[in-house]
């Protein structure tokens, strides 16, 4: 099947896909990156710029046409993702967490949560996260302790979420609890609830970051919070570890795709710098010890988006891909890492201003390597899941 035939069996055809690249790449010319300056020094949340994104349809970009989404492939949703982060990477963090919030229900869901979030999720009426991390348990799930307790039609949710994205901006989020907290192995007591702000849910404090400005992220308290049971994703208690695993293949490719638009966009202003900037009567792009760099920068980009595009397509085959999201997430954030201060080796003084966007990709970056799961971690299942798939 040809990359047209696929893009048009997923609900896009190839020319719909281009004049959604079209329109986003018009919107980040125009509105975008004129203020990203602005908005990213203050660490003020872009409200009219959400906004337009919503007109955008992008907060339901890989949500099935059928409930009010795009439609988008993941490797079409991928080519979005770096597309924006080239110019600005916060605000695909904005829409990532809200949808793998919708990949959860989209993929696990009943017909009848399908029916009621997916639509909402699509335009942006209802927008939010995923809440998984607490202060004691990050990339170790199981060691999570918010709970969520029977109450005839009801749970009653106790606990609390740290570094959750759109905290204070969101409305609604997939919170994983533990509803067995007796049972062997921890992950079998997990579950996954789409929660709507209400009594008993509060927000207790915004988390100040070193880069990843504008977007918020907050700590999240739950006390005696009451959820229909009817929100216990896909009807059946015990499934939220592995739920969590298949929303977060399309998480990673996200964050996989964010490292590569990171990594183009500081790749192509020190390429244009260094044709810019002389030393000993030369542009520095002439001496040897700049090409290195360059050469190097330009081959760890173009391995990344590689990595991305592989990733992806496994994910719009169907195939269990966390080995290849796995790889694509951990190269890419370490390409971004390195390249981001490449750029900023190669401006010199100038990289280290506020006056050039080489900064804040410096101070972006490292973030890729820690959320969605860390690169360490990501090395483990890589190995374990490169072992499993050639056994002796």
């Amino acid at each position: 099947m040809s990359a047209a035939e696929q893009i048009e069996e997923e609900g896009l055809t190839a020319e719909e896909e281009i004049q959604i690249f079209d329109t986003i790449d018009k919107w980040l010319e125009r509105d975008v990156r004129p203020v990203v300056k602005k908005f990213d020094h203050a660490d003020e949340y872009p409200h009219e710029i959400v906004e337009q994104m919503k007109e955008m349809g992008l907060f339901g970009a890989i949500i099935e046409q059928r409930y009010g989404g795009l439609g988008m492939s993941a490797s079409t949703y991928a080519k979005v993702v770096i597309r924006i982060t080239e110019v600005w990477m916060a605000l695909t963090g904005i829409f990532n967490s809200h949808l793998i919030m919708a990949t959860l229900v989209q993929r696990f869901g009943t017909e009848e949560q399908k029916q009621h979030f997916l639509p909402r999720f699509a335009t942006g009426e209802l927008r939010g996260g995923l809440g998984l991390t607490e202060p004691n348990a990050g990339t170790d799930l199981q060691g999570i302790r918010t709970r969520a307790d029977k109450d005839g039609d009801n749970y009653i949710i106790n606990g609390g979420k740290t570094w959750i994205t759109n905290g204070i901006e969101g409305t609604c989020y997939a919170l994983l609890t533990k509803t067995d907290t007796k049972v062997t192995p921890a992950h079998k007591g997990m579950s996954f609830f789409i929660v709507e702000k209400g009594d008993g849910f509060s927000v207790s404090r915004r988390l100040e970051k070193l880069g990843y400005k504008s977007i918020d992220s907050a700590e999240l308290v739950f006390e005696d919070f009451k959820v229909p049971a009817a929100n216990l994703v896909g009807g059946v208690e015990g499934q939220g570890f592995y739920q969590a695993a298949g929303g977060l293949e399309i998480g990673r490719i996200n964050v996989a795709a964010r490292g590569v638009g990171l990594a183009s966009a500081a790749l192509k202003d020190a390429t244009r710098y260094s044709q810019e900037r002389e030393t000993f009567g030369k542009p520095i792009c002439k001496h040897q010890a700049i090409q290195l760099k360059l050469g190097d920068m330009a081959t760890k980009v173009e391995a990344a988006r590689l990595l991305v595009e592989n990733a992806a397509q496994a994910y719009d085959r169907g195939e269990r891909c966390d080995m290849e999201a796995g790889m694509a997430k951990y190269f890419a954030s370490e390409t971004a890492v390195e390249v981001s201060l490449e750029c900023m080796r190669i401006h010199g003084g100038y990289g280290y201003s506020k006056e050039f966007d080489v900064e804040r990709y410096y101070r972006d970056a490292p973030l890729m390597t820690i959320g969605e799961g860390t690169n360490e971690m990501l090395r483990i299942i890589i190995a374990k899941q490169l072992i499993d798939r050639n056994p002796v």
